[in-house]
């Protein structure tokens, strides 16, 4: 009896829910780039399969069609529309203003408008965990970040990476790159695999990549070179299986998906909703293709810090807050 009760509230509720719709905009990379863009096309198929919403996604060709895509699903009256990645904030602040009653969030980006909420995380607790496994597993001393865009969130990710690399060997050397200073730096992995070839070629062993698409380039280069690399945002270890230390994991897919519930429960809020370790959003990865090369002692080492963060004995520094 009680197995039928949850069966009729579990069907009640998929189909209050149905009819729902949601749009989201990827940037560049697009949905394949496994990475960012995958992470929340993954947190929309989620909000499709788990709460029957309506999804339809685009991917935009340039930084001039955000406004004109997100526009497009606030006329058609798209109950939920989501912009991906900081370069969208302009144009959702301009159409959520346009259209007041649509509901909008954004990924990566604080855009202040009643009708809008702003999904934050706190990657660097994440590139910190993973500079510490880089501290942990470098044989020559030596290891490096290779960014995409050179903005202050890829320069948050890089101040984590290097204070947790130090944290626990504070003799390394961090070797840093940017790919480039547009938008197109997300999508260039040929000019992201030469800038991993010359760290690889001064010493360096690992590169933490937080680069979009372009990361797939630094893959490239430490197979080539028989090196390490750490991936980002979606568990990004089996591209490269043996060669990839880990993956820096910044569930984008779980912002999404959350947002969606409460859309669907009708407690949907704006505002900024912050996502970091204390809600599981932010994580370093482990499974078959790392288990033979990420050792079970950095493993216990890496876990009792991220305890101490937890439990505020360690102060992660961020790159937002020292440069306001």
């Amino acid at each position: 009896m009680k197995k039928f009760v949850l069966f009729l509230i579990l069907l009640i509720t998929q189909i209050s829910f149905a009819g729902i719709k949601l749009g989201i905009v990827l940037d560049k990379g697009g949905k394949d780039d496994k990475s960012f863009n995958a992470s929340a096309f993954k947190g929309a198929m989620l909000a499709k399969d788990r709460l029957r919403f309506e999804v339809k996604d685009v991917e935009a060709k340039d930084d001039n069609s955000y406004e004109e895509l997100l526009k497009w699903f606030a006329s058609k009256n798209y109950d939920l529309i989501i912009g991906v990645g900081i370069a969208q904030s302009q144009a959702i602040k301009k159409v959520a203003a346009q259209f007041p009653k649509s509901k909008f969030a954004i990924v990566d980006a604080e855009v202040k408008a009643p009708n809008v909420r702003s999904l934050l995380f706190n990657e660097h607790e994440g590139a910190y965990l993973v500079g510490a496994i880089a501290g942990l597993t470098t044989k020559t001393g030596k290891i490096g970040f290779v960014g995409g865009m050179d903005i202050p969130l890829i320069r948050r990710f890089q101040m984590g990476y290097e204070a947790g690399a130090k944290k626990v060997n504070p003799k390394i050397q961090v070797l840093t790159s940017y790919v480039g200073n547009v938008s197109d730096a997300w999508n260039n992995p040929p000019k992201a695999k030469e800038l991993a070839l010359v760290q690889y070629g001064k010493g360096v062993d690992i590169i933490f990549t937080a680069a979009g698409a372009s990361g797939l380039g630094v893959f490239d280069a430490a197979e080539e070179k028989t090196k390490f690399a750490i991936g980002v945002d979606s568990n990004q270890n089996g591209i490269k299986p043996g060669r990839i230390l880990t993956s820096m994991l910044k569930r984008v897919d779980t912002a999404i998906f959350l947002t969606c519930s409460d859309l669907a429960g009708g407690v949907f809020t704006p505002g900024i909703t912050y996502y970091g370790l204390t809600t599981g959003a932010i994580e370093y990865s482990r499974d078959e293709n790392n288990a033979k090369i990420l050792a079970p002692a950095v493993i216990k080492q890496v876990d009792k810090i991220k305890d101490d963060i937890l439990h505020k004995k360690i102060t992660v520094p961020d790159y937002y807050k020292k440069n306001k």
